[in-house]
């Protein structure tokens, strides 16, 4: 089977500030119980998706495009880019911004432990 991927905008994601566009490239059904996200994911300058936990799965991000900060399960604060890997623990929570002028573009697949 060969498809596009399915377009999702949403606001406020996490308590974070603007608009995340997520490109789904599976759906969670499609992830067969194995976790329940897999997309391409856009911030606008000025955009974050807010600090969360994560219970029972994790989440890498594999940044593409741009620059931003990415908050770690311990606070601190790290500018990441293209080739930077974002990994939190089960139990861990982070959050990502994007401070910069461009857009900033990262692949994000959150599965089970």
């Amino acid at each position: 089977m060969v498809r596009k991927t399915v377009k999702e905008i949403r606001n406020g994601v996490r308590g974070g500030k603007g608009e995340v566009i997520f490109e789904h490239v599976v759906s969670k059904e499609e992830l067969n119980g194995h976790g329940r996200l897999y997309a391409r994911v856009r911030l606008a300058p000025g955009n974050s998706i807010g600090y969360h936990q994560h219970v029972g799965d994790t989440e890498p991000y594999f940044i593409l495009e741009g620059k931003g900060t990415f908050v770690d399960d311990d606070g601190s604060r790290t500018e990441v880019g293209p080739g930077d890997v974002c990994y939190i623990n089960p139990g861990q929570s982070h959050a990502i911004e994007n401070n910069s002028d461009e857009e900033l573009v990262f692949m994000a697949l959150v599965y089970n432990e």
